[in-house]
């Protein structure tokens, strides 16, 4: 059956920060010039924001360019940032606070807010909309479309109601054609569109490997008499350090009683038994933790891959027929800890461009004009002074890198005459099991920390069990035969949701996939140390349903 199709003049993949901020500029230049431009978003989760997951404390600088009266249009900015605390953890029971002076300045928080993204991307939804930005949540691109001049001419969704076996169900539907003059691609980190772009056009020819962490947040509503709003904690140290890792814990304490806790893990860690999310769970123990969650109540779970590696692992984001943006390309500045306020000053470059590029009426062609717009732009001054950060702690470990870090920024500010580079991908630096010590992990107390299924249900993930793997295993051989005896199978401890098991039966060990509880943080498309795995997007609706992240 061949595929219905639509026009439009650009369409968008993804209703993050970026896609959202690209689709409204789009239409308020149009008015602007008093052109008519169409504008399609798609959006794989089952409503805007349900696959929306950062801390967040949100840098107001790209929304206050988009709608400058955002507070009266009921922007979701509520809790103004009132206080920073920077903690070095030294040990599971003791704490160091930071005086202001010694953390690296562009992580200081004056006039940013505490805010859920997701609710923030909702309500960017509306305003598109409002502008007449069509928005389709539940439609799932799985496919890159090309002209025969090999240029993208835009995407295909996914077909519905496919049976595990590959036969088509009473269910079935077919796939749309979306095709566009110019078409954005927003997924966020380790996008699987992105992903097979840059690949097809050698974008990161010449770039860093792009480096990743992993964020495992929870929200929790906590006793009044100890809920601070607009308090913002971060820290350094235990537990990432005793293991071997590095990384950073955040607490902000958002309205309404709730605190936004998480620890990102950075994936260059090299001791396969280490298990982000069981660091986590030892953090919320700490006493510095601790003292809020106390006769707390645990409401909501969710993990999600960053890009931090900064502009030296940022690709060319312009491609014939198309941009990457946001955290597909990697736009995230690792040192503010902070990704939304550039994803959105991306996706405006690129309304910028692609506007220009159609009042033009010329055939479609490479948007050329965004590399001039970016690189005239705030975001590549911010990125190109914070180039270094990767190269310092992952060079320099986690003490040393630190101090190289403040000295950067707060002494050069960003501007040292030299750059840094990381040419080794994250997937390549674990060393093999039997070299490194086993990490005793507590078992959760249901308390404070928990197991990872119960972790799973409150995500509110869900996908169409008859349906076929969404993770994919180029040799499924290799976890059995190679990546168990070298390194243990470190899919087993990686992976926030427990989507990968070793099962021993009567016919010996095999690798399950239990697909259903993906949260699609693609932690295991980064990690896995053999490449072997690759996420593709399930079925439309698929996924986390995050109410607030």
């Amino acid at each position: 059956m061949e595929r219905e199709s639509m026009e439009f003049d650009v369409v968008i993949v993804g209703a993050g920060p970026s896609g959202l901020s690209a689709a409204c500029r789009i239409m308020q230049l149009a008015q602007e010039n008093d052109r008519e431009i169409t504008v399609c978003v798609v959006e794989k989760g089952s409503e805007v924001g349900a696959h929306i997951l950062s801390g967040a404390v949100l840098e107001p600088h790209a929304l206050n360019e988009l709608f400058p009266t955002w507070e009266e249009m009921g922007a979701p900015l509520k809790t103004k940032v009132t206080e920073d605390h920077f903690y070095f953890y030294t040990s599971e029971k003791s704490a160091t606070k930071l005086p202001n002076f010694a953390i690296p300045k562009p992580t200081h928080n004056d006039g940013n807010y505490i805010v859920s993204m997701g609710n923030v991307c909702r309500w960017l939804a509306e305003q598109a909309e409002n502008l007449g930005v069509e928005v389709y949540p539940g439609f799932a691109a799985s496919e890159v479309l090309y002209g025969d001049d090999g240029s993208v001419k835009g995407i295909a969704t996914g077909d519905m109601g496919i049976s595990a076996a590959g036969e088509q169900k009473d269910s079935y539907m077919r796939g749309m054609e979306l095709h566009a003059r110019y078409t954005l691609f927003a997924e966020g980190c380790r996008g699987h569109l992105g992903k097979q772009i840059i690949s097809k056009f050698g974008l990161d020819d010449g770039k860093d490997p792009q480096h990743y962490g992993i964020g495992i947040k929870e929200i929790w509503e906590i006793p009044a008499d100890k809920h601070q709003p607009g308090l913002v904690v971060h820290g350094l140290g235990w537990p990432l350090k005793e293991s071997g890792s590095s990384g950073g814990a955040f607490l902000y304490h958002a309205d309404d009683n709730q605190v936004y806790i998480g620890l990102i893990t950075d994936l260059n860690y090299s001791n396969p038994h280490v298990s982000p999310y069981e660091e986590f769970q030892r953090w919320k123990h700490h006493p510095e933790t601790l003292k809020y969650l106390d006769g707390g109540t645990r409401l909501s779970y969710g993990a999600r891959a960053i890009a931090k590696g900064g502009i030296n692992s940022l690709p060319q984001m312009q491609f014939p027929g198309g941009l990457l943006i946001g955290c597909d390309a990697g736009t995230l500045n690792a040192v503010k800890i902070k990704g939304n306020h550039t994803a959105m000053k991306s996706g405006l470059i690129a309304a910028e461009a692609v506007v220009e590029a159609l009042m033009s009426d010329a055939p479609p062609a490479q948007l050329d004009s965004f590399e001039t717009k970016m690189r005239d732009s705030w975001l590549f001054d911010e990125l190109h002074s914070t180039r270094n950060f990767s190269g310092y702690m992952h060079k320099f470990g986690f003490m040393l890198g630190a101090a190289m870090v403040w000295i950067d920024q707060n002494i050069f500010g960003g501007k040292v005459p030299f750059t840094l580079h990381d040419s080794k991908p994250d997937y390549a630096v674990l060393k093999p099991a039997a070299d490194c010590a086993k990490i005793d992990y507590p078992k959760p107390d249901n308390v404070v920390s928990f197991d990872r299924l119960s972790s799973v249900f409150l995500s509110n993930t869900n996908h169409e069990e008859d349906q076929p793997c969404h993770l994919t295993l180029a040799d499924s051989s290799i976890p059995i035969e190679s990546n168990l005896p070298l390194f243990d199978e470190p899919a087993q401890r990686y992976c926030p949701a427990g989507v990968y098991e070793i099962v021993e039966d009567a016919d010996g060990k095999r690798f399950q996939i239990n697909a259903q509880n993906c949260v699609h943080c693609k932690t295991c498309d980064i990690k896995d140390p053999a490449q072997n795995i690759t996420w593709v997007t399930p079925e439309g609706f698929g996924g986390p349903t995050y109410p607030n992240m």
